[in-house]
């Protein structure tokens, strides 16, 4: 299966004589450690949308500085910051694990963005231009392709940048951001309950979500937007039946 996304690489500046004379004296880092911290934070965070990394996936400090050609230091910077955004779980001595969401957060998650996505929606509407309908008709095309593909990562990606490129269109970054980290626990939180949403069915939710959009139609683009958000959560195994003890442990006739 082809890889969606090429995997990020350190690309060190060119070094000259006055350069390393200047570093030399100065003692100057080659890369400024915010924008590494923010590479590894991001890296992670996609690995986590596409699936790549499960709930519960323990998150080796060493193994990643190895793999970033960092210090610890600065991983320890982005999983600090994943853990802010409740992506990555930190506990001593155990270490950092990507985050296992529980039922009550997951029913809040997807509530703050029934909440959120359906105002935007209606926001939209009423602003949306032409260009911007041709613009998410291209990103249904994307979508529609990668399912056609089972491009697993893929889909998952363009399933969840739908949302947050809608919020660019009303040029809110603020928005983009939140609904971009509400995406990135939607899918750890579809992971670990198993959710039985299709891609198909999302990407025809979608197609169903623009078509409203190019009507104008704030009614039906509202509606539709609850029902998909709900339609993906109702999916959502999020209570499994308690096994009986008894029946569980009984020996076998």
């Amino acid at each position: 299966m082809p890889r969606s996304r090429a995997q990020l690489q350190v690309i060190a500046p060119p070094t000259t004589a006055h350069s390393v004379r200047r570093t030399r004296r100065t003692a100057a880092p080659e890369r400024a450690p915010a924008g590494a911290t923010q590479r590894i934070a991001e890296s992670i965070t996609a690995a986590i949308v596409e699936r790549r990394l499960m709930p519960g996936t323990k998150l080796a400090e060493q193994k990643i500085a190895d793999i970033f050609k960092v210090s610890r230091t600065l991983v320890r910077q982005a999983l600090n910051q994943l853990s802010r955004d409740r992506l990555v779980t930190l506990e001593p001595a155990r270490g950092a694990h990507v985050a296992m969401p529980g039922v009550d957060e997951a029913h809040q998650v997807f509530e703050v963005r029934a909440m959120v996505e359906s105002a935007l929606v209606r926001h939209l509407v009423s602003r949306i231009t032409d260009e911007q309908i041709a613009q998410l008709r291209a990103h249904l095309a994307a979508e529609r392709d990668a399912v056609a593909r089972t491009d697993v990562p893929g889909r998952t990606r363009l399933l969840a940048d739908f949302h947050v490129v809608l919020a660019r269109m009303i040029g809110n970054e603020v928005l983009a951001q939140l609904l971009a980290d509400l995406l990135s626990r939607s899918s750890l939180i579809s992971l670990m309950y198993q959710s039985a949403h299709s891609a198909e069915h999302s990407q025809q939710e979608h197609v169903r979500i623009v078509d409203a959009l190019a009507r104008r139609d704030a009614r039906a683009a509202v509606r539709l937007m609850e029902q998909h958000i709900d339609n993906v959560e109702r999916n959502l195994r999020l209570d499994p039946r308690t096994p009986d003890l008894t029946a569980a442990l009984r020996p076998e006739a």
